[in-house]
């Protein structure tokens, strides 16, 4: 997933951890409508729900930022 899009990358994030938007969006604290945002690309997270993403399902930051392959 490296050099992709914030949206592909939760996408594929998403996909291959089986879990839905709203529990994703529950898990780090934002709305289901959030997450819809970030998975259209008419809006990226910010540092907070970045690193709540990180915090919560113990993924890497690079990942998130498509820096890295794996998370």
């Amino acid at each position: 997933m490296k050099n992709c899009e914030f949206s592909d990358i939760l996408r594929h994030f998403l996909k291959v951890n089986n879990l839905t938007q709203t529990a994703f969006a529950q898990k780090i604290g934002v709305k289901q409508s959030q997450v819809s945002e970030w998975l259209k690309g008419k809006a990226k997270p910010g540092y907070d729900s970045l690193k709540q993403m990180v915090v919560a399902f113990e993924i890497s930051a690079e990942y998130l930022l498509g820096l890295e392959e794996e998370f």
